[in-house]
């Protein structure tokens, strides 16, 4: 398990998520390493840097770039220095589509620091800023096994190796349902909820024994993948053992917990001439009925009560 870390982002990518054009495109590569945006409005006016962190993204918005057009050319070069002299920033962003003072240029070429240009109002460009750095930036596990979308519920398969889980997802996806990762699945924790994903270079590609390597979106096409989802739902998959009390009437509550978040757990025996996957599209269904409220446990306690 692993906190907070840096990601490198190629420049064409980050522009691409962001829909930014690149001004300066510095080193190639930005390094994001902080959830947070600055705004550097009262280091540029005041040289305030107690908690200036050079590892957030510098926004300018129409505020800074008009208050650093009061000064002349010299005064503006020493206030956008002094924003470099205290650590490696990740990038420099230019809100409404400011055009990229020549001071600012000049001084970011100095230290490869990338400048961009968006057309968003600053607001707008820092709310879709937050969102892009939570999610890249979100602590993150990796978890053996499979993530299917089924009738919309996310669902993660766990089990031993060659239990059957990605013969299962395939025929899930035969039926219909949607692959979101096979074998690795790297699950985030963002606004306290939790969602899977599959390692860039697997993604789409899944291993069956005896046949190999297939990749799911070319063979079933775009409609049988997702990039990502919402994990709801988890169900591990174990061999049948003979003499095993195993829950038959779906009242005896488990879970399976990461970053202290639970998630409700089913346990599933494998045993030949099981139907997986139709007991996985009736799991799927029966999470969303207990989601709306309704219990067919507890209603047939309730009528053997009544009786």
């Amino acid at each position: 398990m692993s906190g907070q870390v840096s990601q490198s982002v190629m420049l064409d990518k980050f522009a691409y998520d962001l829909e930014l054009e690149t001004v300066y495109a510095g080193n190639g590569v930005v390094t994001l390493a902080s959830m947070s945006v600055e705004r550097p409005g009262l280091q540029l006016a005041g040289g305030f840097f107690n908690y200036f962190d050079s590892r957030r993204i510098i926004v300018l918005g129409l505020a800074e770039y008009e208050y650093l057009r009061t000064f002349s050319s010299d005064a503006r070069l020493a206030k956008i220095s002094s924003l470099f002299q205290h650590g490696e920033l990740p990038c420099i962003i230019l809100s409404r589509d400011l055009p990229a003072l020549p001071e600012l240029v000049e001084t970011a070429k100095q230290y490869a620091c990338p400048i961009f240009r968006c057309p968003k109002m600053t607001t707008d460009l820092m709310s879709s800023l937050y969102i892009y750095l939570n999610r890249l930036l979100a602590p993150s596990v990796s978890e053996h096994g499979v993530l299917m979308e089924v009738f919309g519920v996310g669902i993660l398969l766990t089990g031993k190796s060659g239990v059957g889980k990605s013969e299962t997802a395939m025929e899930l996806i035969k039926r219909g349902h949607r692959l979101i990762a096979d074998d690795n699945v790297i699950i985030k924790e963002i606004a306290n909820e939790l969602y899977g994903t599959a390692p860039d270079i697997i993604r789409y590609f899944m291993e069956l024994r005896g046949i190999g390597i297939i990749n799911v979106k070319s063979m079933y096409g775009s409609g049988s993948v997702l990039d990502e989802k919402q994990i709801q739902l988890v169900i591990q998959f174990e061999t049948w053992q003979q003499g095993k009390e195993y829950d038959r009437i779906g009242d005896e509550a488990s879970s399976a917990e990461y970053f202290g978040i639970k998630l409700p757990k089913l346990t599933i025996p494998v045993s030949p001439g099981r139907n997986l996957a139709i007991l996985i599209e009736v799991a799927a269904r029966n999470f969303r009925l207990k989601s709306m409220g309704y219990d067919a446990s507890e209603e047939l306690i309730t009528r053997s009560i009544g009786r």
